[in-house]
C-alpha cells in the first residue's frame, strides 16, 4: 500500500482530489500541476514532504505529501495523507460583482454602457 513515493497522478487521485485517475492525468498534462514549483508530468514521483499546487476552477490548492499512497483508500486515511494548506476563499462580499448581460439582448445602449462604466468605476465626470 505505500512506497518510498507513488506517482503523482495516483497520489491525487487517492486523496480524492480528483474523481478519477485520468482526470489528474490530464491536469499534468495542462500544466495544472506542480511539484515543489516545477510542472509536473504525471509518472514524476512525489515523497514525504513534496509540495504540489493543483489549479482547480481557477484557484490553486497547496498540498502537502505526509504520506505517499498510490491505490485509493478510506477518507481517513486518505486525510492523513495529505497536509493542506490551502488559504481560505475570500468572503463573497470582498469579491468583485460582475454583471452579466443576457445572451441575445444586444449591444447596450447607450445610457447601459454608461451605468456599467458607472458600476466599473470608470466614471469620466
Amino acid at each position: 500500500m505505500t512506497d518510498a513515493s507513488a506517482r503523482v497522478d495516483a497520489w491525487l487521485w487517492a486523496i480524492r482530489v480528483y474523481k478519477t485517475r485520468s482526470a489528474a492525468t490530464t491536469a499534468c498534462r495542462a500544466g495544472h500541476v506542480r511539484v515543489n514549483g516545477d510542472r509536473a508530468k504525471a509518472a514524476q514521483p512525489v515523497r514525504p514532504g513534496d509540495e504540489l499546487r493543483v489549479r482547480i476552477n481557477g484557484f490553486d490548492r497547496i498540498l502537502i505529501v505526509k504520506l505517499p499512497i498510490s491505490k485509493r483508500v478510506g477518507a481517513a486515511l486518505a486525510a492523513e495523507a495529505v497536509d493542506d494548506r490551502t488559504p481560505p476563499p475570500l468572503p463573497r462580499e470582498l469579491t468583485a460583482f460582475v454583471p452579466v448581460r443576457d445572451r441575445g439582448a444586444g449591444r447596450p445602449t447607450k445610457r447601459e454602457r454608461r451605468d456599467l462604466d458607472r458600476l466599473r468605476g470608470r466614471d469620466e465626470d
